[in-house]
């Protein structure tokens, strides 16, 4: 393996001062985006996002669009790898997979994530940037956790249960359906206020409207209103989880990694993380993996902490909105700490 050094100019020192930030993975190199651009996400892209809180530790995600190819997410990882090494390696990493982010990672942007169709690489974007007019569609859905994506702008997208924001360029419609929850009622014009000071510049109007009471703005752009479906049972909550949870040691003592089951009982005794090995705790049944970095652990197994990762979910058969949550010692979770007897 090459040496793993921040490219001139990639990173800078900025980076360890406290805030939010984002880069685009962009023909492998990550490209810092504005901060008006937060919370934004193509899902033909990837991206890193690193969260900065002085003492208080650092955070850094990797988050993969749904299109985005093999090669976007290899070269994420790898800027990731080069950035927690730039870092001293103290960063929690984490690794977001579309329409599966974690509550943390959700609750660095309040106003939600918006996701847009294409990425760096298709001609979306550039079709975008025309002079024409703007006509976006964006269905607000969930509980605690709520996102907003793009839809087909199509009376066939909306539903009874969701809110939708219609955006026209100087209107911005934040319609909510009569069955849609409180949470997405809240958040709907949320989410159009931010298109209207990021993207509009704060000169857009934005209209409340509800089920049965559609603007004129929105029959033109629509058509006739259609009968409309009512809402679908979604996974927000999820009952009777399996909490099966299983400890394994890594080594490449043989020169190739290999896994050994220390546990399959939890909790764990805490004396089984050794400082120089590297440890995986499958909680996959509950859709999450951690890896444990030991201080002592040889480069490169803390190097590759993320291609473990990903080899363990595919020898499992996890699906691959598995989450993944990388750990230096020191920087353990509380949802990792509950899996052992008296942490200490």
């Amino acid at each position: 393996m090459l040496p793993l050094r921040a490219v001139p100019g990639q990173f800078g020192p900025e980076v360890r001062e406290p805030g939010l930030r984002t880069w685009r993975v962009e023909k492998m190199k990550a490209v810092p985006l504005e901060p008006d651009q937060l919370g934004v996400f193509f899902n033909g892209d990837a991206y890193l996002v690193l969260s900065t809180h002085g003492a208080e530790g650092t955070e850094l995600h990797m988050w993969m669009g749904e299109k985005s190819s093999r090669d976007e997410q290899g070269a994420c990882a790898m800027l990731a790898i080069q950035l927690d090494h730039f870092l001293g390696g103290h960063p929690v990493q984490h690794r977001q997979v579309q329409g599966y982010e974690t509550p943390e990672f959700m609750s660095l942007f309040p106003a939600g994530l918006s996701y847009k169709e294409g990425g760096v690489e298709s001609g979306f974007r550039r079709a975008q940037m025309g002079s024409g007019p703007v006509h976006h569609l964006y269905q607000v859905k969930g509980k605690r956790n709520v996102r907003a994506k793009e839809v087909e702008l199509s009376w066939k997208s909306f539903n009874k249960g969701d809110c939708f924001v219609l955006d026209l360029g100087e209107t911005i419609v934040s319609w909510s359906g009569s069955k849609s929850n409180m949470f997405e009622r809240q958040k709907v014009r949320e989410f159009a206020a931010l298109i209207r000071d990021t993207e509009r510049h704060s000169k857009a109007q934005i209209i409340d409207a509800a089920e049965g009471e559609e603007p004129l703005e929105m029959i033109e752009a629509l058509g006739l209103i259609p009968r409309l479906m009512d809402s679908t049972p979604e996974d927000d909550t999820q009952t009777d989880i399996l909490n099966f949870a299983t400890l394994y040691k890594v080594s490449d003592a043989t020169g190739s990694m290999s896994l050994t089951m220390l546990s399959d009982k939890s909790p764990f005794c805490q004396e089984f993380l050794e400082r120089d090995d590297c440890f995986i705790l499958d909680n996959g049944n509950n859709g999450k993996i951690y890896i444990w970095k030991g201080h002592g652990a040889n480069s490169e197994e803390r190097m590759m902490s993320l291609k473990i990762a990903d080899q363990f979910i595919q020898r499992m058969n996890y699906p691959l909105k598995t989450q993944v949550e990388i750990l230096p010692q020191g920087r353990e979770s509380i949802l990792f700490k509950q899996f052992f007897q008296n942490w200490s």
